[in-house]
């Protein structure tokens, strides 16, 4: 890693933080943080404009600068070495980590956090606290040469601090996935465009202006009335009905109640009417308050639906939004896929739905919505990157092509180094299965061509041997002693059965071309097979005509030589 020589707190250590892409902002950036979301953080590093710390916020950063020293102590004790605060980043300066403390020999990195019951539970049950992952993630990945983290929780003291070992192995396979997240941070930064949001507290609502206020002043009495036995008596018949239905009966028999109900209200309202009509006055203040209290509920029956519709509209909307951002993201990418295209899972909307849960905002479901989005893009990102190791692996063997058919999903399932595995496997398999052919076709050859010769000997042996007249000056040579032994062969079918040959007769060096055509032989090669021509006239070249079974002979077994030279190459 590359130390830079900066005094944390400084004015010059907030603007280095200002511009590297922070170990501390590795949670907010992954969607991660309790603390700011992925969304603000975009708008800080595209703005400039840092956020507000609040006086809680500013709290909790002095009780950790407090609590830092006794830490990074009892650290000290644990490991049995110095720590170094230090603030650094990767060689290429990509990713920056402020340190809490690092040994000399930058094998052994510490983070102190002060006490916090849901992190204390995380490290007793053996695990990373989720909201501080990724910053360790990046601490690994700026300080290459460290093994392992001490991941302390509380004040440093001995009963009120929880302990963590964080081995390199077991973040080791984020990293990349890391450096994705990054990437698409910077992506979403460039593409930020400023909109209004205003800070405000939760809403509340706010109500119509109230009605006027109704007065009614009312005078006189009732002469006559039997609401009392009228009550009773009503009351008592409509307890009576039945509401257990189990037969046809009680079902016919509720039927029948219930148009009975209605006959009662309704001549109940025109008795309450004939009343009412009795007294104008009452009648009308009565009927006002009935049509303003008819009214006021209509509204708010159809507020209350427009509210739920409305929501639900929004919500669906959000995370409308928050899918096409994605799919945007696989489009992009797939335009420099070729064959390997691939497309985003089936659970998408399910998987962006699922991040609004629980939330009542409009704005934390954007929020969420923007982390899952980012979330999907940075695997999509390193699927990607995946595909694309595969398909240059697939690249090297352009020779084998024909063993990967599958290639498209082999590079779709496959991490790279698997597929290499399975490359090597299959070549070798391929090499080996072909090396078994190429043997079986030698021996096949070899079978064909000893039964063929056992055939030529046998009929070879079933002719007479004959002696070859030699001319006075001719050579006294046998004519196979020349020739490397080899197995004899059949006369051809042009041949002329010794028997049927004239006494005395000769052969031309053009007669012998013709009849062995379409193959042809020199003087010279006839020699070569031992056999010399006889004085002829001229430069005329005369062979005993008695001679051509045995030159056809000596000739077919240099061509059989020829091809068990051929076979055992």
């Amino acid at each position: 890693m590359n130390i830079v020589s900066l005094q944390q707190g400084s004015d010059q250590w907030l603007a280095h933080r200002r511009k590297t892409r922070n170990a501390s902002d590795a949670p907010a950036m992954m969607g991660a943080s309790p603390y700011t979301t992925r969304a603000d953080l975009i708008r800080q590093r595209a703005t400039g404009i840092d956020r507000e710390i609040d006086e809680a916020t500013q709290a909790r950063f002095d009780r950790g600068h407090e609590v830092e020293p006794a830490l990074r102590a009892f650290a000290e004790n644990i490991i049995g070495e110095d720590l170094y605060p230090v603030t650094a980043t990767t060689l290429n300066g990509y990713l920056g980590a402020s340190f809490d403390g690092v040994t000399l020999a930058e094998d052994v990195i510490f983070e102190a956090k002060q006490h916090n019951a849901q992190k204390r539970e995380c490290i007793y049950r053996g695990e990373i606290p989720p909201s501080d992952y990724w910053q360790i993630v990046q601490q690994f990945a700026v300080c290459a040469s460290a093994t392992k983290c001490l991941y302390l929780c509380g004040d440093g003291s001995e009963t009120n601090t929880a302990q963590l070992w964080i081995e390199r192995q077991q973040i080791e396979a984020d990293i990349p996935k890391l450096l994705a997240g990054w990437e698409q941070f910077d992506a979403d930064v460039a593409a930020y465009i400023p909109v209004e949001k205003p800070e405000v507290l939760a809403p509340t609502g706010r109500a119509p202006d109230q009605l006027p206020a109704l007065r009614v002043d009312v005078t006189g009495m009732v002469t006559f009335s039997n609401l009392a036995e009228f009550k009773a008596g009503a009351m008592q018949v409509l307890g009576a009905i039945n509401r257990d239905l189990q037969t046809d009966e009680d079902f016919a028999d509720a039927e029948q109640t219930v148009k009975w109900a209605k006959g009662v209200e309704e001549r109940l309202e025109a008795v309450k009417g004939q009343a009412l009509s009795q007294t104008a006055d009452i009648e009308a203040v009565f009927r006002t308050i009935d049509e303003v209290s008819a009214e006021t509920r209509r509204i708010r029956l159809d507020l209350d639906k427009l509210v739920k519709a409305r929501k639900e509209a929004v919500r669906g909307e959000i995370v409308a939004a928050g899918v096409a951002a994605v799919r945007a993201h696989f489009d992009t990418i797939n335009a420099t896929m070729g064959e390997h295209r691939f497309s985003p899972t089936q659970s998408l909307s399910l998987n962006i739905g699922a991040a609004i849960k629980g939330k009542k905002s409009i704005s934390s479901m954007r929020d969420a919505v923007d982390a899952a989005a980012a979330a999907e893009k940075i695997a999509a990102s390193q699927q990607a990157e995946r595909i694309r190791a595969c398909a240059a692996i697939l690249a090297e063997h352009p020779d084998h092509a024909s063993l990967f058919a599958d290639r498209v999903l082999l590079c779709a399932s496959k991490a790279p180094d698997d597929l290499r595995n399975l490359v090597a496997a299959r070549i070798a398999e391929f090499e080996r299965r072909e090396a078994d052919r190429l043997e079986h076709e030698r021996e096949r050859i070899r079978q064909e061509e000893s039964e063929r010769i056992e055939r030529e000997r046998a009929a070879a042996a079933a002719v007479e041997p004959r002696q070859h007249d030699i001319p006075a000056g001719g050579s006294t040579a046998s004519p196979a002693q020349d020739v490397a032994p080899a197995a004899a062969v059949s006369p051809p079918a042009l041949s002329t059965p010794a028997a049927a040959v004239r006494p005395g007769a000769t052969l031309k060096l053009g007669d012998i071309n013709a009849r062995i055509a379409p193959l042809s032989i020199s003087a010279d090669g006839i020699a070569q097979l031992g056999y010399r021509p006889i004085a002829g006239p001229g430069s005329a070249k005369l062979y005993p005509a008695t001679d051509f079974d045995g030159i056809c002979r000596a000739m077919g077994r240099v061509l059989l030589k020829a091809m068990d030279e051929k076979a055992a190459a």
